[in-house]
């Protein structure tokens, strides 16, 4: 049994099949879960803790094939299958769970012990390169070619961004050579560009913009996020990043609402914008009456129709939609996750390529995309193990 792709997706794959078949993890790096490790420097978020039928709506037009496998292994067996590991969880106030120890390391740690104790054998610097005429698996090791026959494989291979962490994409021209239907894959949980002035990008880049509403497509999210000297980047921007993105690619350009003032309402603050005294700074204005200062008076200066100032009405309306327009994303490299990859037509109910009898796809490989908060994780680690299983069947099945 060969599994191609050392993170989480991957190694829930393997963890299904220990002790059923001999089973060989390959990737492509020196070590295993990089994406993973990188992913909680700043504190892993491996699932979230919010009502289990609104967890799934964050999967969108892919929530009914990921259905099944996140029913499977929900959230709660998330953190019970961490405790076996020795890791104890917590939720947070925003219902994200996390490790107590707050880093994906000890958990990687245990994980990849419990495989090794199992028998299952790693393969490190082991890019795959396709198969051979007679259906062999090929990979480049530093040592050479090098030729592998598997019974079954699961596929696990990531997407796009971070590339430099071994999510290359080199895999697309591989399965579209066969067949396999492949949607584009493009950035997810991104920033966006933003034409900023000089003055903006050299006083405010890197400031963070807390409390805020953004809405856009008839959504909106209150949190924070970060002006950048390209533009905009952050968790509240993420949350939206599927819908902006999408109308950049429709439209053109894209124009994001900003809340400055979020929970204030606009008939007071009408009439606080109405008491600015001859002679006094709008900067001055703004922070006494209105409560806004720094990097999002900046904001109103960048986005502001200066006709609106004399109005308080229009001005304080402003201030609750300010129109931010958005250019483009940025690229796929840079961005957190991507979405796109194999069209989840291509795969039957257990994660098995139609075309391809005994090939399983598993992981940001496939056409899905979901927010950041946990749900990421949650996914890659639900459709490796639906991956692992449908393998282990049609494994028993063949023989």
């Amino acid at each position: 049994m060969a599994v191609i792709g050392g993170g989480p997706a991957g190694i829930a794959a393997a963890e299904q099949l220990a002790g059923i078949a001999a089973v060989h993890v390959f990737d492509a790096m020196p070590s295993l879960g990089r994406k993973f490790l990188l992913a909680g420097k700043s504190g892993l978020n491996i699932t979230h803790g919010e009502d289990f039928e609104t967890f799934l709506t964050r999967f969108g037009d892919a929530r009914a094939t990921l259905e099944p496998a996140l029913r499977r292994f929900t959230p709660d067996d998330i953190k019970q299958w961490a405790a076996g590991l020795g890791i104890e969880t917590f939720t947070g106030s925003s219902g994200r769970v996390f490790p107590t120890a707050m880093k994906a390391s000890p958990l990687l740690r245990a994980w990849l012990k419990r495989l090794n104790d199992a028998g299952v054998t790693f393969h490190r610097r082991h890019k795959w390169n396709g198969w051979t005429a007679e259906g062999e698996l090929k990979f480049e090791t530093p040592d050479g070619e090098r030729i592998f026959h598997a019974d079954a494989v699961v596929l696990a291979l990531g997407g796009a961004s971070w590339p430099r962490l071994g999510s290359d994409a080199s895999w697309v021209p591989r399965l579209a050579a066969k067949g396999i239907g492949i949607a584009a894959l493009r950035p997810a949980n991104c920033g966006f560009e933003v034409f900023w002035s000089d003055h903006m990008k050299q006083r405010f880049a890197g400031a963070p913009v807390k409390s805020v509403e953004l809405s856009f497509g008839g959504t909106s999210v209150r949190g924070d996020f970060v002006v950048t000297k390209y533009g905009v980047e952050g968790s509240a921007i993420y949350a939206l990043s599927a819908a902006l993105r999408e109308a950049i690619i429709r439209d053109g350009e894209a124009v994001l609402r900003l809340d400055l003032v979020a929970g204030r309402d606009i008939e007071r603050l009408t009439r606080d914008i109405a008491r600015r005294r001859d002679g006094e700074s709008l900067a001055n204005h703004l922070r006494k009456n209105a409560g806004v200062k720094g990097v999002k008076t900046a904001l109103l200066r960048e986005c502001l129709d200066r006709f609106a100032i004399a109005d308080p009405a229009r001005f304080a309306n402003t201030l609750k939609t300010l129109p931010l327009k958005l250019l483009r994303p940025r690229p796929i490299a840079e961005a957190i996750s991507s979405a796109g990859g194999v069209e989840l037509e291509e795969l039957d109910e257990n994660f098995m390529l139609r075309k391809l009898p005994g090939v399983f796809c598993a992981g940001e490989m496939l056409d899905w995309e979901a927010p950041t908060g946990g749900y990421l994780i949650t996914a890659c680690l639900a459709t490796g193990r639906a991956a692992g299983d449908g393998a282990r069947t049609w494994l028993a099945e063949k023989r």
